[in-house]
């Protein structure tokens, strides 16, 4: 019984929902880093961890958006995103897992050492690819793929949306805050003053805003932003806040409506770069400073840009006696074995570039 089940039970007769991870994930106190920064009281949550084969954040939103999938009886799920996209990957295994096979809608990005791991392993869990040079041609190719699975198939694909970023999806991190409220009162940690965490689709942000609401929590999100601007946004945010809060309510009517406004948001724009998955200075200092200090893995794309937030937040403000919490969004599960005999050729010829081309400059953590 998952803890927002435990809270709310019509919720666990109602919401599609299919066990996928590996939960409640660890929270661990940065007892190195913190004294290097200054703090007394810096935690992290690792759910890097969520999976045994794949973690990270999209773990607790495919519990839903594949229970859903399975509910319907389709056959395949359709999802969209960037060449490396770990949300694509983290389908593609889930997918598998549960018996259904994913196709991902991609488009180009920065060359990366993860993006070729990604590929690799999505390639390795029988996902379909198909690139595209930009939206408008991702939404026309969408077209075109949807009715010719369907006609293969028998059975339509269901739409995922990037990053599993529905209110369906969100309802995975609201479920994420009444599992950090059960650590709280375990004493694993005491109750966050600020919560930091990477925003790509904002899912994560706004769905642990709403099951802090939920919860009796206080703690505030600070949302980093690590994708363009048009996805990562305030309105968007208040937007998704309020779909997946009515979502809840209709579903279960103990379940409380709250007050919700843009400046209930924390969003900050300073630290996503040139472009996005484009690594900057500031993000990989951060990814060695974790690595070095904590043995923990961050990466140039998300988690290090939004531990760079953090940083510089204790470097400009008196958070000394503050109790911050690092969401690790990040997978470090190793899949190297599972991939190391997967030749790049096997892939469709638009993303053996990834491949044969060099890597950004940033990228020496390989």
């Amino acid at each position: 019984m998952i803890p927002l089940f435990e809270h709310y039970p019509p919720l666990g007769h109602r919401l599609p929902y299919v066990s996928l991870g590996e939960f409640p994930t660890p929270v661990q106190k940065l007892q190195h880093l913190g004294k290097d920064m200054g703090l007394n009281h810096l935690y992290i949550k690792r759910d890097d961890l969520s999976g045994k084969v794949y973690g990270g954040n999209k773990t607790r939103k495919l519990e839903f958006l594949l229970g859903n999938a399975l509910s319907t009886k389709v056959k395949e799920v359709l999802t969209f995103g960037y060449a490396g996209s770990n949300h694509c990957l983290a389908t593609a295994i889930y997918a598998q897992q549960v018996g259904l096979r994913s196709i991902s809608m991609l488009m180009p990005q920065p060359n990366a050492h993860y993006v070729r791991r990604n590929l690799l392993m999505s390639h390795y869990c029988g996902a379909e690819f198909h690139q595209y040079v930009s939206i408008p041609f991702v939404a026309l190719g969408t077209i075109y793929q949807f009715p010719r699975h369907g006609l293969k198939r028998g059975r339509f694909p269901q739409f995922i949306p990037p990053g599993g970023s529905s209110p369906l999806g969100t309802v995975g991190f609201v479920n994420a805050a009444f599992e950090l409220k059960e650590q709280i009162m375990k004493g694993e940690i005491p109750e966050p003053d600020y919560i930091y965490v990477a925003s790509g689709t904002t899912g994560t942000a706004v769905g642990l805003m709403l099951g802090l609401r939920a919860a009796s929590l206080k703690s505030r999100v600070i949302s980093v932003r690590v994708a363009d601007e048009q996805f990562v946004n305030v309105r968007k945010m208040a937007k998704l806040f309020h779909k997946t809060n009515s979502l809840l309510c209709s579903l279960d009517p103990s379940f409380p409506k709250f007050q919700f406004s843009e400046k209930d948001v924390d969003l900050r724009h300073g630290f996503f770069g040139q472009q996005y998955a484009l690594f900057t200075k500031e993000g990989m200092e951060a990814v060695t400073r974790m690595e070095k200090t904590e043995g923990i893995k961050l990466e140039g794309t998300y988690t290090g840009k939004a531990f760079a937030g953090l940083i510089d937040d204790v470097e400009k403000r008196d958070l000394e006696d503050k109790v911050l919490l690092f969401w690790q969004t990040h997978n470090s599960r190793d899949f190297s074995e599972a991939i190391a005999t997967v030749d790049y050729h096997q892939l469709p010829q638009p993303f053996h570039r990834y491949f044969e081309e060099e890597v950004q400059p940033l990228d020496t953590h390989s």
